[in-house]
C-alpha cells in the first residue's frame, strides 16, 4: 500500500518492506514511523536505537492491576521450550515497560504502557508476567479469555479476534529540521466497542 501510494520510500529495510523503519506486532493496530529517503530512515533508526522515540500503546489486560503505575524490567528472549514464543530468559536481552492504569472495570483494567525499549512482544511478555494478560491474546493470554464468565462479553471477544493492544502515541525529533513530533492514533473501531461493551 505504501509503495502504491508514494513514489519514494527508503529502502534501507530491503524490498519487501521499503520505508519500514520499526514494526508493531502481529494484530496490533496503531502507529509506525516510515522513512521515505535512505537519510530519513538512517536518522530514525538511530533515534529508535538510542532510545530516544517516545512509544505508548493502549492495553487492555485481565484483571484488577492493584498499582496505579509501576515499572516492568525484566529481560527477554526466545522461549526455550517454544521458539515461536518470546519469554523472560536470564541473560536476556534487557526490556524495559512502564504502565499506567487509565479506566478501571470490573474484572478488567485499560492501560497506558510506554515502552523504552522495542523487544518483540513486550509488552505481551511484561503484562503476562505480571498475570494480567492482554485480552485476546492466545499466545500469551494463558487460556484467560475463556474464563469470562458473561457469555456475552465472551464473545465480544472472541469476535474481536485479536489482542487488545494499540500503538496510540508515537514521538521523535524530524530527522532535517531536528524538531520534536508527536502523534497520536485513536483506537479503532473495534477496540472502541469492546471498552464501550464494558462501560455498559
Amino acid at each position: 500500500a505504501l509503495a502504491y501510494h508514494f513514489a519514494e520510500l527508503s529502502s534501507n529495510a530491503g524490498p519487501i518492506r521499503p520505508g519500514i523503519v520499526h514494526r508493531i506486532d502481529k494484530n496490533t493496530s496503531g502507529l509506525l514511523a516510515v522513512a521515505k529517503t535512505e537519510m530519513a530512515h538512517e536518522n530514525l533508526a538511530d533515534q529508535f536505537r538510542e532510545r530516544k522515540v517516545f512509544k505508548s500503546y493502549l492495553a487492555l489486560v485481565h484483571g484488577g492491576v492493584e498499582r496505579n503505575s509501576g515499572r516492568i524490567e525484566q529481560p527477554l528472549a526466545r522461549d526455550p521450550r517454544n521458539r515461536t514464543r518470546m519469554a523472560i530468559v536470564r541473560g536476556g536481552r534487557g526490556a524495559i515497560s512502564l504502565y499506567k492504569v487509565r479506566r478501571r472495570f470490573e474484572r478488567f483494567t485499560l492501560l497506558d504502557v510506554e515502552i523504552k525499549t522495542g523487544r518483540t512482544h513486550q509488552i505481551r511478555v511484561h503484562l503476562a508476567s505480571l498475570k494480567h494478560p492482554v485480552v485476546g491474546d492466545e499466545v500469551y493470554g494463558g487460556g484467560r479469555d475463556n474464563t469470562v464468565r458473561d457469555p456475552k462479553l465472551r464473545s465480544e471477544i472472541r469476535n474481536l479476534g485479536r489482542q487488545f493492544l494499540h500503538a496510540a502515541e508515537l514521538g521523535f525529533h524530524h530527522p532535517i529540521s531536528g524538531e520534536q513530533l508527536r502523534f497520536q492514533a485513536p483506537l479503532p473501531a473495534d477496540l472502541q466497542h469492546l471498552l464501550d461493551v464494558l462501560a455498559s
